[in-house]
């Protein structure tokens, strides 16, 4: 696979969440803001859309928790962590210890 194709479809993999969790960040956003604009209008009387800011938040907790894993994970490869995200490494058997 060429090299170009190769990083799109890497762009196209955090990008893909990142509008899942954008999207689901509005669904909550919109839940929340029509519940409190009824408020002082009596003609309109507005349940909060609990079903509508549940979906928001998994789309967010989602696409956010796949693109800090995926930064996590690259991060820990390339050594760039705090000492204990590292991943573990036995140790050596001592020179002379049975």
């Amino acid at each position: 696979m060429k090299p170009v194709v190769a990083r799109f479809i890497a762009i196209l993999l955090l990008v893909i969440p990142g509008i899942g969790a954008t999207y689901g960040f509005l669904l909550m956003k919109d839940a929340v803001f029509h519940y409190f604009s009824s408020f002082g209008n009596e003609d309109v009387v507005q349940r909060f859309e609990i079903g509508r800011f549940i979906a928001g938040f998994l789309l967010f907790g989602v696409g956010v928790g796949f693109i800090g894993g995926w930064t996590f994970f690259r991060d820990r490869k390339r050594n760039y962590v705090a000492p204990r995200f590292r991943q573990k490494r036995p140790r050596p058997p001592r020179p002379g210890a049975q």
